[in-house]
């Protein structure tokens, strides 16, 4: 269908444009309001700064369309192809995403907050700065993907993938994802203040100058982890394992330290005197920086 026809029918009153082929068309700007696109041929379609608000685009195939800075509040994207999309900038909030498919694409500066992402692939998707605030992110695969800066307060972590993932800077306050494994992972200055990872496998993930006051340690691995300078103020590291972890000059002031694995870890000396106080005499094998 050309674009022209497409729009007049529009105008006319149409919303149902299931299975339309509408391939490489420009749709730069148009308003949709509505409209019913489930399953349509969308591929490499430009809607830059669109108008999509509560659009059904479900099952479509979006592979490289450009939503750039388009409003899409509460459109549906569920199993939908978006497989190197761009979607910079997209005001998305309360939109469903449910097992879309989104490896590649671009969602950095895009506003997802509210939204449902259940199942989806953001396989090396690029995030950065991205809002998802309260989103629904159940058995979501990020692996790869690049989350520098992204807000995650809040946001529902369950059965995720994150292998390999890049959260440095990343605002993650309140959230949980105890048992998770996310060894290696990228944390540098995250904000994860009253968060939970009890059980979790943080082993050799870098924590550098991360916020972690009141976090829950509970039993988690954090053996060689780099916390170099990490607030953990109030942290409870209770069994924690911390064997061969960098902790110089972090912050343990009224950190729970009860049982916690510490040899061979490195502490500065300024941090000394506050360790002999909570262990007294114990032989622990610590490394003390000079």
């Amino acid at each position: 269908m050309k674009v022209n026809h497409f729009l007049r029918l529009y105008e006319q009153g149409c919303r149902d444009f299931s299975n339309i082929d509408l391939r490489g068309a420009d749709l730069t700007g148009v308003t949709l309001v509505s409209v019913n696109l489930t399953a349509a041929n969308l591929m490499g379609a430009n809607f830059r700064r669109a108008f999509l608000t509560r659009s059904n685009l479900s099952q479509a195939i979006l592979n490289w369309t450009d939503f750039s800075y388009a409003k899409m509040s509460e459109v549906i994207l569920n199993q939908a192809d978006l497989t190197k999309a761009n979607l910079e900038g997209a005001f998305m909030v309360k939109s469903q995403l449910q097992k879309a498919r989104l490896s590649g694409a671009n969602l950095s500066h895009s506003n997802l907050r509210l939204a449902d992402l259940s199942e989806a692939n953001l396989c090396g998707a690029k995030l950065q700065r991205v809002n998802l605030r309260q989103a629904n992110l159940h058995s979501v695969n990020f692996n790869w993907a690049n989350l520098y800066e992204g807000r995650l307060s809040g946001a529902k972590f369950d059965n995720t993938s994150l292998n390999q993932v890049n959260l440095s800077q990343t605002i993650l306050k309140d959230i949980d994802l105890r048992g998770a494994n996310l060894a290696e992972i990228n944390l540098y200055r995250a904000k994860l203040n009253g968060s939970n990872f009890a059980e979790a496998n943080l082993k050799k993930a870098n924590l550098k100058e991360a916020r972690l006051k009141g976090v829950n340690f509970r039993g988690t691995n954090l053996a060689e982890a780099n916390l170099f300078g990490a607030s953990l103020q109030e942290a409870d590291l209770t069994d924690a394992n911390l064997t061969g972890a960098d902790l110089r000059y972090a912050n343990l002031n009224q950190a729970i330290l009860n049982n916690t694995k510490l040899e061979r870890s490195v502490i500065s000396e300024d941090i000394l005197s506050y360790m002999s106080q909570v262990f007294g005499h114990q032989s622990i094998d610590w490394q003390i920086a000079t």
